[in-house]
């Protein structure tokens, strides 16, 4: 259904990956593997439903119906064995919106917020930007492997009012499990402390993995639980914006409807509302092909990278992006991202901007074609005069 190994020229489209990394790196001679987004055409059962919808010419203000209602229940009942209910559900541009909204619905300004760290960026923004008291987690590596420092979380989860999880963990990949996610919700249920479950990236899960939504564990953890999610990472279609949150608590998701009319955001625009509905109809198996892919993908970077004493790969259970811990070159973070940039001529994400814990770390996105990735396996290793 997908053809994912064929490269497809992104310059000029106005996109953040290609077009704007001359300018944020300095240099028309670095490959872009750093914003999270895919360079695979999305489903073309997705592009043939947007081509009709465009041909009919009128874009008047749409509204989410049974339809929609059920092409996401279906998804998550098919792909994650949960059943929700459509009156749970509440619609937003995207998950980080629906954070920012989630911050101002259900906390008070100085309210503490924990999130465990290093993560993605946003997540310190939503609390800052609210000014909200920013509380961290620090995730334990050891063995090249991330897990949670659960004494720390019992004592800080005590004093705070939320706690924004990701699930699969976005940098350092990982997908927690039942019992880690158990664990972390019994300690929020303990503390009245209401749970944000970012899991945008739900259904990118690699074999011998599987996904569990915090909300699916009991009743009594759901009705203390959003949960967001968004086919926009499934199937490439980020620049579409739309996600959805639910929860079977209708105080937690009046407060939250309330403020997306606030901000005037509580409609999807007609492309992105077209794309999802249609994308969890009959993207399955486009979905399966690109988990194969990003499988090989994964296999290139740790076959590239498995003897390379100066750089660890914290192999991801989840997600397309790759945690790489480049400490052992010996490099301060500035020095770090210099080499990346002009000896490696890579676009990545910077490790610190995730945290002071992504120090000395870079992240690495390979959802591209095969041949990408190994472009730019090639340039590290030659940089790194192997």
């Amino acid at each position: 259904m997908g053809s994912f190994k064929k490269e497809i020229n992104r310059r000029g489209t106005n996109s953040v990956k290609w077009d704007l990394a001359s300018s944020i790196y300095g240099s028309s001679e670095v490959l872009p593997m750093w914003v999270a987004d895919m360079d695979f055409e999305t489903p073309f059962t997705v592009k043939e439903a947007l081509t009709e919808r465009a041909e009919h010419g009128i874009f008047g203000y749409t509204y989410t119906d049974t339809s929609v209602h059920s092409s996401i229940i279906d998804w998550i009942t098919r792909r994650h064995r949960w059943e929700i209910k459509a009156s749970w559900l509440v619609y937003s541009p995207g998950v980080i919106p629906t954070l920012h909204a989630a911050i101002e619905a259900l906390t008070r300004p100085n309210d503490r917020v924990l999130i465990q760290t290093p993560v993605y960026p946003p997540f310190y923004d939503v609390i800052k930007k609210h000014d909200r008291t920013l509380v961290t987690n620090p995730l334990m590596l050891k063995d090249n492997q991330y897990s949670i420092d659960f004494d720390d979380f019992a004592e800080k989860i005590k004093h705070v009012s939320l706690f924004i999880l990701c699930n699969p963990h976005n940098p350092v990949g990982r997908v927690w499990t039942e019992e880690e996610l158990r664990k972390m919700a019994e300690l929020c249920i303990a503390n009245h402390v209401t749970i944000i479950s970012d899991e945008i990236h739900a259904d990118l899960i690699y074999h011998n993995n599987k996904h569990i939504p915090i909300g699916a564990l009991s009743n009594e953890i759901n009705h203390q639980t959003v949960t967001c999610m968004s086919p926009t990472k499934t199937f490439n279609l980020a620049g579409l914006q739309a996600s959805f949150a639910f929860t079977p608590n209708k105080q937690l998701r009046d407060n939250l409807k309330k403020q997306f009319e606030k901000h005037g955001i509580n409609y999807l625009n007609t492309m992105g509302l077209v794309a999802m509905q249609v994308a969890y109809q009959t993207g399955e198996q486009w979905l399966n092909e690109l988990i194969n892919i990003l499988e090989e993908n994964k296999t290139i970077v740790t076959n590239a990278l498995a003897n390379v004493e100066e750089i660890n790969v914290i192999e991801p259970q989840g997600t397309y992006l790759i945690w790489m811990d480049c400490r052992n070159m010996g490099l301060d973070h500035e020095q770090l991202k210099k080499f990346m940039i002009e000896q490696a001529k890579l676009g990545l994400n910077d490790g610190i901007t995730f945290g002071q814990e992504g120090e000395g770390f870079m992240r690495l996105n390979i959802a591209c074609p095969p041949d990408t990735v190994k472009n730019g396996m090639k340039r590290l290793l030659t940089a790194l005069g192997k």
